[in-house]
């Protein structure tokens, strides 16, 4: 009775496998400590196979990039409904980006902390990553400017550096809360959601913003 074959995994299934596995070796050890060895081995293929379909540790790395901040841009554009109050909208983005780091503190660390120290062409990667969500960010908040009535004519300037601002303190408070045992996505994206929306004076004065009940989030 002749051997029976095991079927064939598919490239692109194959593909998925290795870049999990070496998002997780990079996000815990760094690109410059990680090895093709260990990636290899993680992902239950050989060297060489890694090697012939991703090319270089280098090409690898950058996929890992590119694939971690296509889910992240996905995962907070996916979480704003249309039609809720500018507030609302916010928060949902906020928690949305929080929730999407958590589940994937491997793949934030790659993003956060990994692509951005090891020059071109990793940092140009992120750096296009981030301009998308500022862009998106910015819409937000040129929107929930019209919506208070109060200054629909907010200048662009002052509308491109709030979102500046707003997007990089969610970077540094995703990588805290990643840290820090017992933060919560919905807690992190309540704290930036104060410290912008409300801001300090009324959270000083004991008037913060309150999230929606958890079960209406998504």
């Amino acid at each position: 009775m002749g051997a029976v074959k095991t079927r064939r995994m598919p490239r692109a299934v194959r593909e998925q496998q290795m870049l999990d596995a070496a998002v997780r070796i990079f996000g815990r050890r760094g690109y410059m400590a990680a090895s093709m060895d260990e990636i290899a081995e993680l992902a239950g293929v050989s060297k060489p196979l890694v090697y012939l379909y991703l090319n270089s540790k280098e090409d690898l790395f950058s996929a890992c990039i590119r694939r971690e901040a296509a889910a992240l841009t996905e995962a907070v554009r996916a979480g704003v409904r249309p039609g809720l109050p500018a507030d609302r909208r916010l928060w949902e983005g906020l928690h949305a980006f929080f929730t999407h780091t958590a589940r994937h503190p491997d793949g934030w660390a790659v993003l956060h902390l990994q692509a951005r120290t090891h020059g071109e062409p990793f940092a140009a990667e992120i750096a296009a990553m981030r301009e998308g969500l500022v862009a998106f960010v910015t819409r937000l908040i040129a929107d929930a400017a019209r919506g208070t009535h109060r200054d629909p004519d907010l200048p662009e300037r002052e509308v491109a550096g709030l979102a500046e601002a707003l997007v990089g303190a969610a970077e540094s408070l995703a990588a805290w809360a990643n840290t820090t045992e017992g933060v919560t996505a919905r807690q992190a994206a309540a704290t930036l959601m104060n410290f912008a929306w409300a801001g300090l004076g009324d959270l000083m004065e004991g008037r913060p913003w309150t999230p929606p009940p958890a079960a209406r989030d998504r």
